[in-house]
Parts: C-alpha cells; structure tokens; sequence
C-alpha cells in the first residue's frame, strides 16, 4: 500500500469532520434521496405488478379490485415528485452552506500566514485553491456522501423487501447490485485516481499560467516571450483535455458495465421467477413486477460508479487544500494576553534580519527610536530593507537578533493581531474592493457608526467626492477600485486610518505615483491624519519629508548610516 493509499481515507475522514456543523441539513438530503428512491422503486414494481394483473384480469373475465394499487401508483408517483424537488433543494442548500463554511474555514487558516508563511504560492494558486479547489469539494458531499448512504440504504431495503417475493431472486439481485455499487465503483476509482488529480494540478497550472500571461503580457513583448508563454499554456491545455478525455471514458466505460450488470439482473430474475410461476409458487402478474423492480433497484448504485471516480478529483482538491492549512505560522505566537499599550514608543535596537539562514542579513544591527507622539523619517533606496521593518515591526516575519519594544514591552509579548490593533499602515497600495464605498470603510472598523464614517471622510477630504457619487456611500467601486483615480483610492485609505484611530501610524511612500497637485491634497489629509499619533514615515527620498519628521534616518544596505534633523 503506498503513502497517498493511507492518506486518502484520513483526508476524506477530515473533510467529513469539517460537515458536521451541518450535520442536520446533510441527513435531510440523504433521507429526501432515500425516499425518491424507494418511491420510484415502488412505483415501477407495483405499476408491472398493476399491468400485467389488469391484462390477464381482462383476458379472463375476472374482476380486480384496482382501488389499491392505483393508489399506491399515486402515492409513490406523488412522493417521487415531490421528493425529487425537496431534495434538490435540501441537498444544493447543504451543498452551498459546506461551500461558503469552507471558505470562510479556509480564509481563518490562512489569514495567520500572510504573508510569510504564503510566499512560496503564486497568486492565481492561492486564487485557485480558494475558489476552483474548494468548488470541487462538492463532489464529497453532492456526489459521494449522498450517493453512497442512498445506496447502502436503498439497496438493504430493497433487497429485504424482495426476499419476501423471492429469496433467491433477492440474492442474485444483491450479488449484482454489490458487483455495480461497489466492486465496479472501486476498479473506476483506481482507474481515475491519477487523470483526477492531473485534471487538478493542470487546472491550477493553467489559470497560473493565464494569470501569469496577462499580468506580464507588457514584460513577455519587451523579451520576445509571449510565443513560449502561449505554448507552455496551450502545453498545460492539451494535458487539462487528456485528463478530462480519460475521465469522460472512465464513466462511460462505468454506465455501460452498470448498465450490463442491471440487463444480466434483470434477465437473471426472469430465468428463476419462471419455473416458481410454473409450479404455482408465484402468481403470474410477479413476474413483470419481479423484472421491474430488479431493473428500479439499479437507480439506488446508478451514481456511485461516477462518484467514486470524482472521488480522486475532491481528495486531490482537497489535499492542496491541507496543504497550506496544515504549514506552521512563521511568527510563533504567544500563549499570553497581549500587554496593554501605555504609551506609543518604540525602540529598535541591535536588530538583524533575514528571510532565511542561507540567504544574507537584510537588516544588520538596527537602531532606532521612536517617541510618543514623535515623528521619525526613514529614507533609503529601493532595496536598503525599509519595508522588511515595517514587516518585522507588524510581525509578518520575525527577526533573529536584537530586541524590539512597543510601549516598553518586548514586541514578541504581542499577539499579531492584537500589535496590528495598533498600527495603522498607508502605503502607496491602497486596495480597494469590489464593494461599496461604505463596506471599504468599515473593513477598519467594521462597528464604525454613519457619522464617524462621515467624520473620517470629512478629514481625508473624501465626502464632497463620495456624495457626488451616484448612490453615494452605496456606490459600488468595482474591481480595484476602477471608479477612483489614484489620489481618490489614498484618500479612502486615508479615512480608513482614521475609523481605525490607532496610536501608531506607519506611512511608507503615501505620496508616491502621485501628481503635484494631488500630492499635496493627499499630504494635507495625512497631516491632519498624524497628529497625536506616533508616526514612522518610509520613502526614497527626502523632499516630501522634511516638513513633516522630527527625524530623519537614513537606511543603506540594511544599516543606518546617517540621522539627522530636518528643521
């Protein structure tokens, strides 16, 4: 038995435990399924039981009373209609709800990872995995858990039911319905274990690649390589048909062989009802109601071969999914109450930092202070570690050497969260999503009231703008903000500071790709924005600055080779 052999059933046992908020919703599907089977089931067999008894009722002049089973053809047509449209409902419902838990569990497990412990993901991997990934875990439930409780059921049901007609018809059933619903689904399964998890990887790949494509499209001319990025994407299609092509042979290799196994039961139950029909031992009108209800009883193990097939497409999906749950956070966290912040200082002192042991020092014996309520400047080319601080100082990646203090306490006593409660950080990225103007706001301070939304708007310089909309604070942005222009886009971050009203403000390039007028409008609102805060300002020059820092320091090659005042 290989490594994946074991870990398959441990994945699918810890996908399962992730269903059991919804355990109530997922038995009402299971039991909706059951139900439209068996009422399915009992209307074919009861209606060729019904037929045949009317036809040799007429042939010999008899009377029938039809009272009964034509109510029970009712019954069971009434039940199967509505069974059908309830289980829909209960089991998409269920379906959607594992979806949206999954993503919200997924996005928990990550959010502690950002964004150290998820640089060896790409983007649009990270976007597959959250999107494509879990979308496929649907299967699990949808396609496997219903399925196979249905037929595990339905088909104990059915066969105990018919053993009171006809034992032996019942075990020849039983030995096709088990060689259908479970040997053939196996043998599938082990087929499409490998062309499901390639039909995985070549999906992410491919939207990887896509992504890749057009973000760089502008790179790839300036190198002549678009014509290599078009053939490694179409290279990753043809392997993302191949697997769907197999996987699509796979299931009609799986409805044919079921469809022969249901043909030889069926025939199977004609050959030993038509000798009991000949000794008296069944009446004739059982024979067609024998047949029917062997042919019915298939529906109960119609889904499985599929399912288990899909299996090896959700475990895959699945695998990648634990995959980044399951890596350690980068910054350990403290199992201690953050302490209370007194008072907004912070010293730096002898600190050293690197990425990784093997790769060089990007910060060498760092020394820096920060007074409440100061102003300190850190000026520095692209490239000298400005924002690696700004990382280590948040806590996105921890430092090796040296000590850092927040408010007198050692910076590790902080949870991160509870550190990022206090700093506010504006940088020349301010994203922007695709929502409202409002829900952008109050992803700050998401109690926030209206009027100290509107309060923090009127201090960015951002109301007048945001009324003039069409809907107002109810105007949706679009993606990335394509209703705003640059300075716009700073200012909302700018507000969004505000709402957060954290005693610590960290602006690493605010200013930067803007023009001069709305540079100066941005300055303006984060003057307003910096006082009584403590502020670290970043940038790569010194002009913007110099009105603004008690301090300047100047950053080179990961040391401080200069501090100076500006006034």
């Amino acid at each position: 038995m290989t490594r994946r052999d074991h870990a398959e059933p441990a994945g699918l046992a810890r996908l399962i435990r992730l269903f059991v908020p919804y355990k109530g919703w997922l038995a009402a599907g299971v039991a909706l399924s059951l139900l439209t089977l068996l009422a399915n089931v009992g209307l074919m067999a009861v209606s060729g039981h019904f037929i045949a008894s009317m036809a040799l009722a007429g042939l010999a002049g008899a009377t029938l009373n039809y009272f009964t089973p034509a109510a029970l053809i009712r019954l069971f047509a009434i039940l199967r209609t509505v069974g059908r449209y309830l289980e829909r409902l209960v089991t998409h419902e269920a379906t959607f709800r594992l979806l949206s838990s999954l993503r919200v569990w997924f996005y928990q497990r990550i959010e502690p990872l950002a964004p150290a412990g998820l640089v060896r993901y790409r983007g649009a991997d990270l976007a597959n995995r959250i999107q494509s990934d879990i979308d496929s875990l649907d299967h699990v439930y949808l396609r496997f858990i219903v399925p196979v409780c249905v037929a595990a059921l339905g088909g104990t049901a059915i066969v105990v039911v018919m053993a009171f007609f006809s034992p032996r018809v019942a075990l020849a059933t039983a030995f096709f319905l088990i060689l259908a619903g479970a040997m053939l689904p196996l043998w599938l399964r082990r087929l499409g274990m490998a062309p499901g998890e390639s039909l995985v990887a070549s999906r992410a790949a491919l939207r990887s690649a896509s992504v890749d494509g057009l973000l760089g499209l502008a790179e790839l001319r300036v190198y002549g390589a678009t014509e290599r990025q078009f053939r490694q994407i179409e290279r990753i299609s043809d392997q993302h048909i191949a697997a769907q092509r197999e996987l699509s042979r796979l299931t009609g290799l799986g409805l044919a062989n079921l469809g022969l196994a249901a043909s030889l039961a069926v025939w199977l139950a004609v050959v030993l009802t038509v000798p009991m029909i000949h000794a008296g031992a069944l009446s004739g009108p059982t024979l067609p109601m024998l047949a029917l209800f062997t042919l019915a009883s298939f529906e109960a193990v119609l889904p499985l071969p599929q399912a288990f097939q899909a299996l090896g497409e959700s475990l895959a999906a699945a695998r990648r999914m634990f995959d980044i749950v399951d890596t350690e956070p980068p910054v350990p966290e403290s199992g201690e109450p953050s302490p209370a912040l007194d008072a907004a200082d912070l010293s730096v002192r002898g600190l050293s930092f690197r990425y990784r042991e093997s790769e060089p020092w990007v910060l060498q014996d760092l020394n820096l202070e920060l007074a409440a309520g100061g102003r300190l400047a850190l000026v520095g080319a692209t490239g000298s570690g400005k924002t690696s601080l700004v990382s280590v100082l948040l806590r996105f990646w921890d430092y090796q050497e040296g000590q850092v203090q927040l408010g007198g306490h050692d910076l590790r006593a902080y949870r991160p969260d509870d550190l990022r409660r206090y700093i506010t950080v504006l940088s020349q990225d301010a994203y922007i999503f695709n929502t409202t103007v409002l829900d952008n706001l109050l992803m700050a301070r998401p109690d926030a009231s209206e009027s100290e939304v509107v309060d923090a708007c009127q201090a960015a310089q951002i109301h007048d703008f945001i009324m003039s909309l069409p809907q107002g604070y109810f105007t949706e942005l679009g993606e990335a903000g394509t209703l705003l222009s640059g300075g716009q886009a700073r200012r909302i971050a700018i507000a969004r500071a505000f709402l957060k009203d954290a005693p610590i403000l960290i602006l690493d390039e605010p200013t930067e790709g803007l023009d001069r007028a709305t540079e100066g409008e941005v300055l303006a609102a984060i003057t307003t924005l910096m006082q009584g805060r403590s502020v670290l300002l970043i940038s790569h020059h010194i002009e913007s600055l110099s009105l603004l820092a008690d301090t300047v320091a100047e950053l080179e090659n990961g040391r401080i080779v200069s501090i100076t005042s500006p006034r």
